[in-house]
Parts: structure tokens; C-alpha cells; sequence
């Protein structure tokens, strides 16, 4: 079922502050509201987070994935990550939405009304936190949302404390499934634009990130039990009619960003070498639908860039190269702003019975994860292709590489994922680029934005002495 947004909110968020008696009362007008709805917050945290992190996975996760490549302004793509152009600092993305995520938060454990948002809000929150935590490392968290109570400055967390301690990711994905549990009420949750008030599908939702989440760090721990746990459950998204997704539109304002942009901006991405490879060896049909055949091509044929190129010292014709696929431009009424799949989730699983992590057939879960992938992307699996190069068992790949590589394809647009999966893995193999900033080597966290350095300096002094001066080759805590 689409889940289209008619009308974004913006919302503007007044806090005051009280120093004197009275204060409050005599200088607030009392035709601006210093509160909002929680409905309308949670709307807008889902929305802004969803379309923010689309367009950044397109024009800098998609980069470091080698899913596509820049023509131009492409410092980024030669992996000088300190120098963000087009996108590559998600930083305030992440806690602009965090801190009101946890406005809700707020809200709904301290008016009985608003209950029904607690679940939904400490699951969003676990959501975010790990994606913020699993491209920078550690970060302020546990001080980061106290503003209003004088905390400007927070410290950095650890990021295993962040994944394992009290209020962290797993322990918030516990008690959001909880909360929803124990909601005996009829008011219904509003503003919820990914399920559409459905508190089931929270949990679904939660025991979805708990499945990526856990096997994310099942080098540092035992996650066995809880992982076996889950799957017997079967209480997680398993189709993609469940899918924690929303459907963008064809029109302003809840299109895609880069069918907004000017054609310039659009046309600056094509399709990577490294893409172009994998999708062609294996024989791909889903290159059509995520790319088009370059202009200059009689035969309909798809041509990739090798990424991080050197703009001011090589010239290149765009109209050699393969453009993005219709998707992203022309029709985004097919692109959905992906928070959690189906797809995902069965290829973890699959991971996770490989590893023997659980006990569960891995062929069996892989070939339906690679089903549902090629189902959510609205392209025919041909019969033969999980027979072919694609098979789980190919003579010239393992398992594990396999099961990474559909999962790193069906992640294009959602590039960092892809991007965190090979510097977890190793796979895809992804190539040294044309001409590196970074001694060739492909980076594996997001460098702290310079803002830190001014706005936190003493903390963010730490965290960099930490990360041997804010390195963008500094693994972070699950991958050292």
C-alpha cells in the first residue's frame, strides 16, 4: 500500500526559558505556541529524516559505495570527506531529528495523552542513533538532547556504550517494543507516516533493526540467543508491504530532491565502474531500472565512470556515461525513502544462518531476500538467475560475498549502508579510485564536521585524539 505525503509541515519550535518568577507568564505571547503536537513532530522527524537521508545517500553515500560516481564538485567521491560540496555531513541531519524525536519523547512520557508516541519515539530514536553512531563512531548521545537543561556542550560516548548500555540503541528497541505492549489506550497514534498508526508494525519494525543492529556487532558479542530469539518469533517485516518505507511523489513539495534540482545538479552522477561490473557480470536485469543506457550508446548499452576522478586535469563527455534510471528524476512516484526492507532484513538472516549465528537454511533465506530485492525495485527476477552467477553456492564466490553483494545492489540511494556493509565485510570488492585524496585507501567512518571543533571544542578534542586527529581511516568500535 503507498503511504504518499500530501502536505509537509514545517514546523517551528520555540522553547522558553524561565529566569525570574513570572517570567514566563509575562513575556510569552499567547498567539505563538511554544509546544507542538506530537502528531505533527512525528510527522515531520519521519519525513525530513527520510527525504534528508535519500538525498545523501544519493550524492555522498552513493559515492562511497561506488554506486555511481561525480563528474564535478567531487571532492567528496576523491575521498577528501573533510571538504563536504554536494552533500557529505549528515551530522545535523541526524540531530536535528534526534532532538525532536526526543520532544515527543518527552511528551509522551510526561502526558498521558500523548502515550501512544512512547514506543514509536524511543524506536525512531534507536533508529537514528545507530545510524549516526555507525558512520562516525563515537558521538555525544546520552548528554546530546539536554539543551534545555544547560548541557550545550555534551560529551562523546563510546559507541559500544551506545549499542549496549541503558537507553542505548538495543535497550530503546526493547523498551519501544514494550511501551507499545503495555498501551491499554484508544487514542490512536497520528502523524505516523510509515504505517499509519499501526503499533504492530512498530514492532515489526524494532525486531527488524534488532536482527541488523545485532549482527552488525556480532564480532565485539555473543548475539546468538537473541537473534534466535527473534527469528523463531517470525514478529519482524517479512514482505514488502511492511517495509518501514514512504513513497515520495511526482510533485513539489514531497518529490524527490533531485527531480527539484536543476538538470546541472542531476546530471553530475553517473553510473560507476564499479556498479556497472558487478550488475553486468551478474548478468543484472536491475541495471535498467536503476540507470540508463549513456546517449552516445546505438545499442541501448550502460557505461560506467571509474570514481574520483581529477575534474580540473581529465575531461569526460556526459553524454558516455549512464545517467540514473528514471526513478530518480522522471517518475519518483517509484522511489520510496527506505528506512528498513524486507529484502534487508532476509539477507541478514541469511548472514546471520551462514555465520551460524542461528539455526535456519541460508541458501533458503538468501534467494528470498534476493526476490523481495528485485520485488521492491519493480523489476523481473529472470528464472535463471539465482542459478546463474548469482547462485548462493557460485563456484567463484562464498556465501558471504554474495549475500553482501545483493544486499550492497538493493542498497543504491541508501549508499552509506552499502558503503558500512563493505568496511564490515569486505564486500563488494569496491576499487581504488581514479585519484585519491586519501593515499588510496577507502575511508571507513565520516570525519567530526569543523563546526565541533568551535561549538564543543573540548569534547570534540577528545573524540578527534581518539580517531588519531578526526581520521577518516579510523574503524570505528564494531570494526576494530
Amino acid at each position: 500500500m503507498k503511504k504518499t505525503i500530501y502536505l509537509l509541515t514545517i514546523l517551528s519550535l520555540s522553547i522558553t526559558m524561565s529566569c525570574t518568577k513570572d517570567f514566563q507568564n509575562i513575556n510569552t505571547n499567547p498567539n505563538a505556541p511554544v509546544a507542538v503536537q506530537p502528531s505533527l513532530l512525528l510527522r515531520q522527524v519521519i519525513y525530513n529524516f527520510g527525504e534528508e537521508m535519500s538525498y545523501e545517500g544519493f550524492v555522498a553515500g552513493d559515492l562511497l559505495a561506488q554506486h555511481r560516481t561525480a563528474l564535478d564538485f567531487n571532492l567528496f567521491d576523491r575521498h577528501a570527506l573533510k571538504s563536504p560540496q554536494l552533500g557529505g555531513n549528515p551530522w545535523p541531519i541526524f540531530y536535528t531529528n534526534l532532538r525532536d524525536n526526543d520532544i515527543i519523547l518527552n511528551q509522551s512520557q510526561t502526558i498521558e495523552a500523548y502515550k501512544v508516541y512512547e514506543g514509536p519515539a524511543l524506536i525512531l530514536k534507536a533508529y537514528m542513533a545507530a545510524g549516526l553512531t555507525d558512520l562516525f563512531g563515537d558521538v555525544p548521545y546520552f548528554e546530546a538532547f539536554n539543551g534545555i537543561n544547560n548541557t550545550v556542550t555534551p560529551s562523546y560516548d563510546d559507541q559500544e556504550a551506545i549499542y549496549l548500555n541503558t537507553n542505548g540503541i538495543l535497550d530503546n528497541l526493547d523498551k519501544g517494543i514494550a511501551a507499545i505492549n503495555n498501551y491499554n489506550d484508544v487514542i490512536v497514534l497520528e502523524g505516523d507516516i510509515l504505517f499509519n498508526g499501526n503499533l504492530q508494525s512498530w514492532i515489526k519494525f524494532a525486531n527488524a533493526l534488532k536482527i541488523k543492529h545485532l549482527l552488525r556487532i556480532s564480532d565485539k558479542i555473543d548475539v546468538s540467543e537473541a537473534l534466535q530469539t527473534i527469528f523463531n518469533s517470525g514478529d519482524y517485516i517479512k514482505t514488502n508491504s511492511e517495509n518501514a518505507v514512504f513513497n515520495f511523489t511526482n510533485s513539489d513539495p514531497n518529490s524527490f530532491r533531485l527531480a527539484q534540482l536543476r538538470v546541472g545538479d542531476f546530471n553530475n552522477f553517473v553510473l560507476s565502474e564499479t556498479m556497472e561490473d558487478i550488475l553486468t557480470d551478474l548478468n543484472d536485469p536491475r541495471i535498467s531500472t536503476l540507470f540508463k543506457p549513456f546517449s552516445n550508446s546505438t545499442t541501448n548499452d550502460f557505461n560506467g565512470l571509474l570514481n574520483g576522478i581529477d575534474a580540473s586535469s581529465t575531461s569526460v563527455t556526459l553524454a558516455d556515461y549512464s545517467l540514473a534510471g528514471t526513478a530518480f528524476r522522471e517518475d519518483t512516484s517509484t522511489l520510496d525513502a527506505n528506512f528498513i526492507t524486507a529484502w534487508e532484513v532476509q539477507l541478514a538472516l541469511a548472514e546471520a544462518a551462514e555465520k551460524k549465528l542461528i539455526t535456519a537454511d541460508a541458501q533458503t533465506l538468501y534467494e528470498t531476500g534476493v526476490a523481495l530485492a528485485f520485488e521492491y525495485w519493480k523489476t523481473e527476477l529472470p528464472p535463471n538467475y539465482l542459478t546463474g552467477k548469482a547462485a548462493f553456492n557460485a563456484s567463484d564466490k562464498t556465501p558471504l560475498e554474495q549475500i553482501i553483494t545483493q544486499k550492497w545492489i538493493a542498497n543504491t540511494i541508501n549508499g552509506y549502508e552499502g558503503w558500512i556493509e563493505y568496511n564490515r565485510t569486505g564486500f563488494p570488492k569496491l576499487r581504488t579510485i581514479s585519484a585519491s585524496l586519501n593515499d588510496n585507501l577507502i575511508p571507513v567512518r565520516l570525519p567530526y564536521p569543523a563546526e565541533e571543533g568551535t561549538l564543543n571544542a573540548e569534547n570534540y578534542l577528545k573524540a578527534a585524539e581518539k580517531t588519531n586527529n578526526n581520521s577518516i581511516n579510523t574503524p570505528v568500535w564494531w570494526h576494530q
